[in-house]
């Protein structure tokens, strides 16, 4: 279904709980967040129905996040059930890969296309600082285990932080070179716990001509992807590189996607200030066409572009959204 700028929306990105097993700087409060209780989330069978609902509207993609999605028990039996909807052409799940390893093989089974694991350091003490409690050699075998498993391709989410993370760059375009992984470079968006510093911020510009100077890059078409990134290949690499410049070189203008948030709003836009409950009118026996009609009132309702550059001023953060 195209929006009101001519978009046309097929992605919805599904958060499956509010609760995750690390407490990353940017993301959350070392505390954590607030979490909803049991009943204000949607439940499997609800998500589920959501997703049909929606695949009606013209959603043929599915993603979910989470907080961290594996933390959701019966995580696999929601894939199968997702992955069998007629209309839904691509199921795919990012994570921080900590469960990963015991899940790649289930998950792929159950009818998982590909994953994206978000790692912003490759050093175990910078990886435990940023993440303040996560184990590198758990993400690692979830990595392994994603490939092993063919949940391709196999994509890395790197969040570049100055001061904190920068000087990896031609370590992870090395890892791209060397790994049939594709890794790809973020720019750190002001919003919730990002929001208090804007020091760190890097523009993609600036992360390509230092990964160009040492690898050229080639465009690179063809590769399986839902998102904004712009993709690169390195001549004799085995992954490839891409960059998302929320920030510097905003693509609201391809923006293809809704939120579904674990407690049942949709969120036509990351920035947008509203959102559409659908969990009430679903728990209420809104039928399919009442349903139908809250995710097409969100697409149009989707704004131009969004304005973080004017700063984040909603309470939830980016956990409590869906990644």
């Amino acid at each position: 279904m195209q929006d009101t700028f001519q978009r046309q929306v097929n992605y919805l990105r599904i958060a499956i709980t509010d609760r995750c097993n690390l407490r990353c700087r940017y993301c959350m409060p070392a505390t954590g967040v607030p979490l909803k209780n049991h009943d204000d989330i949607l439940r499997l069978e609800e998500i589920v129905t959501l997703a049909r609902v929606a695949g009606s509207t013209g959603i043929k993609r599915i993603r979910l996040t989470g907080g961290e999605p594996l933390v959701r028990k019966n995580v696999v039996t929601l894939v199968r059930q997702l992955a069998a909807l007629p209309a839904i052409e691509e199921l795919s799940l990012t994570t921080n890969g900590i469960l990963l390893g015991g899940l790649a093989h289930p998950l792929k089974d159950a009818g998982l296309k590909r994953v994206n694991i978000s790692l912003d350091t490759l050093k175990k003490d910078r990886y435990r600082y940023i993440t303040r409690r996560g184990n590198l050699a758990s993400v690692w075998q979830g990595i392994h285990a994603a490939l092993a498993a063919g949940l391709a391709p196999v994509k890395l989410n790197v969040v570049i932080i100055r001061g904190f993370n920068d000087g990896e760059v031609l370590d992870f375009a090395r890892l791209a070179v060397a790994e049939p992984l594709h890794v790809r470079f973020i720019e750190l968006m002001p919003i919730g716990a990002a929001a208090a510093s804007s020091s760190g911020y890097v523009a993609i510009d600036e992360i390509k001509s230092r990964i160009n100077a040492a690898y050229p890059l080639e465009p690179l078409a063809g590769l399986a992807t839902n998102g904004p990134a712009v993709n690169f290949r390195v001549a004799g690499g085995r992954g490839s590189i891409g960059f998302i410049s929320a920030m510097s070189n905003h693509f609201c203008h391809r923006c293809n996607r809704l939120r579904l948030t674990a407690d049942g709003k949709l969120r036509p836009c990351l920035y947008w200030d509203r959102e559409i409950d659908i969990k009430g009118p679903l728990r209420t026996g809104a039928t399919d066409a009442e349903l139908a009609a809250i995710f097409t009132r969100a697409i149009t309702l989707k704004p131009e572009r969004h304005h973080m550059e004017d700063g984040w001023s909603q309470p939830r953060v980016m956990s409590q959204i869906g990644g």
